[in-house]
């Protein structure tokens, strides 16, 4: 193999499939970047088994072949090069690698071991902006539990419609279920479902949200395959595989409550910080206390312990209807539900002292966080 490719492009790539190598893999082999030549591309690959992806970056291609290097080290290699071209030539294992100023030889491994991706783009697919389906992800990736014991909620469950996606967090004490429309109405055949494993959500995420164009997401039924979408190409300049977690994700529809008794409207960042300073006080079990007065249009946050002291505050709704409630939350996860909200006003709705919770947007019904409440003895 002999190419000469631009610095700042092989960089790139190469940060984007370091991301997917098997670093805790017991196969050495998993710890490397693939890189081969495709016409006047170069294709960098790398894969965990679970997951896997491959970048092309335009390349001018002398002589065709193949290479296999640790990912790490040559990714913080060619990341300290200056932004110019390098050229790339391999002969047999050894691979040798030149800049203006810069001579390297590396040892490569044998891409015969290497693993073969099962890109499947053969099935239906759907196209979505490929900000809007990250941000999506990002908003309810750490909702998922962390947990091996239930694997089917252990990742995020996807739910695609031809004229909208949603996707489906929990762990079993707090959910998040966020919805996209779609601008174009999708061609499918049918509704499709699937349970995407937090890792790839996070690789895809970290891949595709700097991505300013569209992605197409594939379905097989064990895998996903998502690749970018360019006018610029008449093929896919990058493509992710992913195998999917088998079982069926709980009906979550059933607990999300269909009548509230006291709905709360308030300034987001005012309460979360309100939330912050109750927590330093809160206790073993991160319990605060929250007190709704319909009357007086406001809500006091209040934690305890017989170390520290307490804490309390009040915070002025700008809507309160219903009834006065007394309600307890693990600080942590009201914590998390805020965080993921962008608007400056949010909703609390209840439906009585023990049961869920319901944080959204004001004004908004894309997003909801459903949280348990701590029970009283």
């Amino acid at each position: 193999m002999k190419v000469t490719i631009l610095q700042e492009k092989l960089k790139e790539g190469l940060m984007n499939v370091e991301k997917v190598t098997g670093k805790e893999s017991t196969l050495p082999i998993l710890n490397n970047v693939l890189m081969k030549t495709d016409k006047n591309f170069l294709d960098l690959v790398a894969t965990n088994l679970e997951t896997g992806i491959l970048w092309k970056i335009l390349s001018k291609t002398e002589q065709e072949g193949v290479a296999v290097l640790p990912a790490g080290v040559f990714s913080g290699f060619i990341g300290s090069l200056p932004g110019k071209s390098i050229e790339i030539d391999s002969d047999n294992s050894q691979i040798t690698v030149l800049s203006e100023k810069h001579k390297s030889v590396f040892k490569g491994f044998n891409a015969e071991d290497f693993p073969t991706l099962p890109f499947n783009t053969e099935g239906e697919s759907v196209e979505v902006k490929a900000g809007a389906f990250c941000e999506m992800l990002s908003q309810v990736a750490n909702f998922a539990s962390i947990s091996t014991i239930k694997p089917e909620i252990a990742g995020v469950y996807l739910v695609f419609k031809k004229d909208l996606i949603k996707a489906v967090a929990t762990d079993g004490f707090r959910l998040g279920e966020k919805t996209i429309y779609l601008a174009k109405k999708q061609e499918l055949s049918k509704d499709y479902s699937l349970i995407l494993p937090q890792r790839a959500v996070k690789e895809i995420v970290g891949v595709f949200s700097g991505h300013d164009k569209n992605i197409k997401i594939y379905f097989s039924p064990n895998q996903i395959t998502v690749e970018s979408v360019s006018g610029d190409m008449d093929f896919p300049q990058i493509q992710y595989v992913s195998r999917l977690i088998e079982g069926e994700f709980p009906n979550y529809e059933e607990i999300i409550p269909k009548a509230y008794k006291t709905t709360a409207v308030f300034p987001r960042k005012e309460f979360l910080g309100n939330v912050k300073s109750a927590s330093l006080f809160s206790g073993k079990i991160n319990e605060i206390n929250l007190r709704i007065s319909i009357e007086e249009s406001k809500a006091e946050i209040f934690s305890q312990t017989t170390e520290l002291g307490e804490c309390q505050s009040e915070i002025k709704l700008s809507k309160a209807e219903g009834n006065d409630l007394k309600i307890s939350f693990n600080y942590k996860f009201l914590i998390d539900g805020l965080s993921a909200i962008k608007s400056d006003n949010c909703a609390f709705d209840f439906s009585g002292e023990d049961s869920a919770g319901v944080l959204k947007p004001e004004g908004d019904g894309t997003f909801i966080y459903i949280l348990m409440p701590i029970k009283k003895n």
